[in-house]
């Protein structure tokens, strides 16, 4: 008795098809909110909550990244300041910052972007560019790209209509 399969009948598929864009400076945020290193954190907790953000990168005069804040940076600067019952306003984001920050390559496949995403913990990669920032990939961003590529080429080949 033979197997039936009860997928029924597979397109074929077609060689040469045109694959959508799928890399990480397709889907990066190029208008970013950047900050300095004199810039004092409380100001940074201001501008991170007025414009519903977790984090961004820090940069010098020339666009070069010299490091990454985020709300937890400034969560840790807030803890000791309360518990050492020291001022806030003297903080700058150069001592709260992290300084080794991991980038991303604006041409990696966004795939591989989100097993990097997984791997580290991250929140946000910087994109760098001869040394420039240039945009930043998050997660929300790897999500919308995949949302946007489901249709056209994720398991498109096996779906069938009901007919009944």
């Amino acid at each position: 008795m033979a197997i039936k399969s009860f997928q029924g009948a597979r397109k074929q598929q077609q060689k040469g098809t045109t694959q959508l864009p799928c890399r990480v400076c397709d889907y990066m945020t190029t208008d970013l909110i950047t900050f300095r290193t004199d810039q004092k954190v409380i100001e940074v907790v201001e501008i991170l909550i007025k414009n519903k953000i977790s984090g961004g990168p820090v940069v010098n005069a020339q666009n070069e990244l010299v490091g990454i804040i985020s709300e937890g940076d400034c969560l840790k600067q807030i803890s000791e300041s309360r518990y050492y019952n020291m001022p806030m306003e003297d903080d700058t984001v150069e001592q709260r910052m992290v300084k080794n920050v991991e980038t991303l390559d604006g041409n990696m496949n966004v795939f591989d972007a989100a097993n990097v995403f997984l791997e580290s913990k991250h929140r946000r990669f910087p994109i760098l560019e001869n040394g420039k920032l240039v945009g930043q990939i998050s997660q929300k961003d790897i999500l919308m790209a995949a949302l946007e590529m489901k249709g056209d080429n994720w398991n498109s080949t096996t779906r069938t209509s009901n007919n009944g």
